[in-house]
C-alpha cells in the first residue's frame, strides 16, 4: 500500500505539473500574466525499526514568479512614459499649427507688408490699393485659421480629458472588485495568483492614465492613492474623478482634475500634484504648452493689427478723411478671478506693441486699503516667467502698464485675492478686416512739407511723417485734426503761407516759426544743442508736436522749409499723391516687435519657440520610453513566460508522470501476485 500511495502522489504532483505548464503556454500572450510554477515538498517518512521510509511527494503551493518592486517601478515608469509621448503627440499637432514656406502666415504677411511698395509708388493707383488690402485680408484670415485649428485642438484635448477621467473611475471600480474577491480566496490559506495578476495588470493600465501609489492591506487588498494622498480605492470601495475648470480662475478655461469621494467636498488635483498618466500630460499641454500657442499667435495678431491701425490713423485716405482702423481689436480683456476684484486689461489706453510678452498674467493683492490715500497695493506676474512687478497702487485711475499693457481695477480684491489676465487668448480668433474699400486706405501723410522758393542751398525732403496722435501743422483758427484728439490752435502767429517754418542761419542753426506747440522735440539731438537756436544735422531726423522731418543737403542763410497741413486749400489735391504714411506703414515692416525681431521675422521665432517644446517634448518622450521599456523587460524577465523553458519543462514532467504511472504499474502487479499467493 506504501509503494500505490507513493505512486499516486507522484502521479497527482506531476500532473498537477503539466497542468501549471500548460497554463503558462496558455497564457504566453495574456497581458499581466506572471509565470507559475509548483513547488513541491516531501511528504514526511514514516517510521519504522529500519528508520523513517519515504511516502513520496505533494504540492506545497502554486508559485507566482513576481517582482512587487519591479512591478512598482514599471507601472511608475509607464506613468511618466504616458504623460510623455501624450503631450508630445499634442505637441506635434500644434507644431503643424505653424507651418512655414508660402502656405505659411510668415509669407502671408511679408506678402501683405511688401505690397504696400506699389502703394508708395503709386499712391493714386486703386489697382495697388485693392491688392494691398486683399493681402491684408488673407493675412487676417490665416490668423483666424490659426486659432481655429488650436481651438479644435482644445475641443479634442477636453474631450480626451474627459475620456481619461471615465477610465480612471472604471478602472477604479475594477481594482475594488477584484479586491474584493482576493480577500474573499485568501481565507483559502492559498495566493490566488490569477487574481493577483488581475489586479497587477489594471494597476498599470490605471497608471498609463494617472500615476499611482499602491499600500497593500492585512487582508490582501491594496489601497491604490492618487495625488500623493487621495484614496482612490480602499479596499472594496472607489472614488470617482472628474475634470473641470479650475476652481481659482473659473471661465478661464484652465483645467484641473477633481477628486470626488462620497460624502466629502470634493479636491482639486492640479497637473503638478499628479505626477504622469496620459491625465497628467494632457493637463500639462492645455494649461501651459496649448495656453502659449494661443498667446504666441494672439500677440502677434494684436501687435500687427495695433501698430497698423495706429499708423493708418496717421493718415489721410484719397478722399481727405483721418484713416480708421484696418483690424479689429479688443476694447479690453476682463480678469478672470474667484473673488470680489473687477479690472481689465484696456486696450483703448496706449500701448507699447513692442514690450508685449506672450504670456498670461496674474494679478495679486497683498494688502488693504491705505488708511489714508486708499491706496492698494499689489503684484503683477507675468506667468511665462514668473517676472513680479511690485505695484504701489492697482486702483489708480490711470492704470499699471506692465509689458505695454494697461492693468485697470475698479473694484478692489481682497487680501490674497488672485485676478488670471489672458490677453492675447482671443485676439486673434476675433481678427477681422475692416477696410474694404481702396480709397480708404490711409497711404497719403496728414502734413506737406515745401522747400523756400528762394533757398540758395542744396536742402532736400528725405523723410516726413506724422508719428504720434498729437501733429499740429495748421493756421491760426484751425482746429487741426489728429489720430485719437483735437488740438487746440497754437498761439503762436504763423510763418508766412501758415503752418510750421524752419529758418536756417549761416552757422547751420535754424529757428522754428509758426503754430508749433512747445517744447520742440529734439530729443535725438545732442543735449547741448535743446536750446533755440536748434543745431541742425543732415539726416537726423527732427520732431515737433508728433511729426518728424528729415532733411538731407547743405542750407544757405536765410533759406526755409515750411511744414503745413496737407488739407490746407494752399495745397490743393497734392496730398492725394503723397504716400508719406504708406511709407510708414511699409517702415513697420522693419519694426522690432515680437522679442527685438522685426514684424516680418516675428512669426520665424513663433515657429522656432513652438519648435523648441515640441522637440523638448518629443526627447522627453524617448528618454521616458526607454526608461519605462527597460524597466518593462526587467518585470518580464522576471514574470513573463518562456516558451523553450516551458517546453522542456512539459518533457521533463512528461517523464516524471510516465514514471510515476510505472510505479503504480509495478505496484499493482505486487499486489496481484500477493493476493494470488494469500488465496492459495
Amino acid at each position: 500500500m506504501s509503494l500505490l500511495n507513493v505512486g499516486s502522489r507522484a502521479l497527482m504532483a506531476n500532473q498537477v505539473a503539466l497542468q501549471t505548464a500548460g497554463h503558462n503556454i496558455a497564457n504566453v500572450s495574456t497581458p499581466g500574466y506572471s509565470r507559475q510554477s509548483v513547488s513541491l515538498e516531501t511528504v514526511v517518512g514514516r517510521y519504522s525499526g529500519a528508520g523513517y521510509i519515504g511516502q513520496g511527494v505533494q504540492v506545497a503551493t502554486i508559485l507566482r514568479n513576481h517582482n512587487e518592486l519591479l512591478t512598482r517601478q514599471a507601472a511608475a515608469a509607464q506613468a511618466v512614459q504616458a504623460a510623455d509621448v501624450t503631450r508630445a503627440e499634442r505637441m506635434a499637432q500644434l507644431q503643424d499649427v505653424f507651418p512655414g514656406g508660402k502656405d505659411g502666415l510668415g509669407a502671408a504677411i511679408n506678402d501683405m507688408m511688401n505690397s504696400l511698395a506699389d502703394v508708395v509708388a503709386a499712391p493714386t493707383d486703386i489697382t495697388a490699393r485693392t491688392v494691398t488690402l486683399t493681402r491684408m485680408d488673407e493675412t487676417a484670415a490665416r490668423i483666424r485659421s490659426a486659432s481655429g485649428q488650436l481651438k479644435e485642438i482644445e475641443t479634442s484635448v477636453n474631450e480626451q480629458l474627459r475620456g481619461g477621467a471615465s477610465q480612471i473611475n472604471d478602472l477604479a471600480r475594477g481594482i475594488a472588485a477584484v479586491n474584493e474577491q482576493i480577500a474573499r480566496a485568501k481565507g483559502a490559506g492559498q495566493p490566488p495568483n490569477d487574481l493577483l495578476d488581475r489586479r497587477d495588470q489594471l494597476i498599470r493600465e490605471l497608471n498609463r492614465f494617472v500615476q499611482t501609489t499602491q499600500i497593500p492591506a492585512d487582508d490582501g487588498t491594496v489601497g491604490i492613492f492618487v495625488g500623493g494622498s487621495q484614496a482612490l480605492v480602499l479596499g472594496n470601495t472607489s472614488a470617482a474623478v472628474s475634470v473641470s475648470d479650475a476652481s481659482l480662475f473659473p471661465g478661464s478655461g484652465r483645467q484641473a482634475l477633481y477628486f470626488e469621494r462620497p460624502g466629502a467636498p470634493r479636491v482639486e488635483l492640479q497637473e503638478g500634484m499628479l505626477g504622469g498618466g496620459e491625465v497628467a500630460g494632457l493637463l500639462r499641454f492645455a494649461n501651459n504648452d496649448l495656453t502659449e500657442g494661443r498667446n504666441l499667435i494672439g500677440r502677434m495678431a494684436l501687435a500687427i493689427a495695433g501698430t497698423m491701425n495706429y499708423q493708418q490713423k496717421m493718415g489721410l485716405t484719397l478722399d481727405g478723411e483721418t484713416g480708421k482702423a484696418l483690424f479689429s481689436t479688443p476694447d479690453n480683456v476682463p480678469g478672470r478671478t474667484s473673488g470680489s476684484a473687477v479690472g481689465v486689461i484696456d486696450f483703448q489706453a496706449p500701448m507699447d506693441a513692442a514690450q508685449f510678452a506672450a504670456s498670461d498674467y496674474e494679478v495679486r493683492f497683498t494688502g488693504g486699503p491705505d488708511p489714508i490715500t486708499g491706496a492698494v497695493p499689489g503684484q503683477i506676474v507675468r506667468l511665462s516667467d514668473g517676472k513680479t512687478t511690485d505695484v504701489a497702487n492697482l486702483m489708480g485711475s490711470a492704470g499699471t502698464q506692465v509689458d505695454g499693457l494697461t492693468f485697470k481695477f475698479t473694484t478692489a480684491g481682497g487680501t490674497g485675492e488672485r485676478v488670471l489676465f489672458k490677453p492675447f487668448a482671443d485676439v486673434a480668433a476675433n481678427l477681422q478686416m475692416l477696410v474694404t474699400s481702396p480709397r480708404d486706405l490711409a497711404a497719403a501723410s496728414p502734413i506737406n512739407a515745401a522747400m523756400g522758393k528762394s533757398n540758395g542751398g542744396t536742402l532736400q525732403l528725405a523723410g516726413l511723417q506724422a508719428t504720434g496722435q498729437q501733429w499740429n501743422v495748421g493756421p491760426p483758427g484751425h482746429v487741426e485734426k489728429t489720430g485719437a484728439i483735437d488740438l487746440p490752435p497754437s498761439p503762436v502767429p504763423p510763418a508766412t503761407g501758415g503752418g510750421v517754418t524752419l529758418t536756417f542761419a549761416a552757422d547751420g542753426s535754424f529757428s522754428v516759426l509758426g503754430n508749433a506747440h512747445p517744447p520742440l522735440d529734439l530729443s535725438t539731438s545732442p543735449p547741448s544743442q535743446m536750446a533755440a537756436p536748434y543745431r541742425y544735422e543732415a539726416g537726423r531726423p527732427i520732431s515737433i508736436d508728433g511729426w518728424e522731418i528729415t532733411l538731407q543737403g547743405t542750407p544757405k542763410a536765410g533759406d526755409t522749409v515750411t511744414v503745413g497741413d496737407a488739407l490746407d486749400p494752399l495745397y490743393g489735391d497734392i496730398y492725394t499723391r503723397n504716400a508719406g504714411n504708406a511709407s510708414a506703414l511699409l517702415s513697420l515692416r522693419d519694426a522690432k516687435l515680437f522679442d527685438n525681431a522685426t514684424l516680418t521675422d516675428g512669426y520665424a521665432g513663433l515657429m522656432s519657440q513652438v519648435g523648441t517644446r515640441a522637440q523638448s517634448a518629443l526627447y522627453a518622450a524617448k528618454l521616458s520610453d526607454s526608461i519605462a521599456s527597460n524597466l518593462e523587460a526587467d518585470r518580464t524577465a522576471v514574470s513573463g513566460v518562456n516558451l523553450d523553458e516551458e517546453a522542456a519543462r512539459l518533457i521533463q514532467y512528461q517523464q516524471a508522470y510516465q514514471a510515476s504511472a510505472k510505479m503504480l504499474q509495478v505496484a499493482q502487479s505486487i499486489f496481484d501476485s500477493l493476493l494470488q499467493t494469500v488465496g492459495r
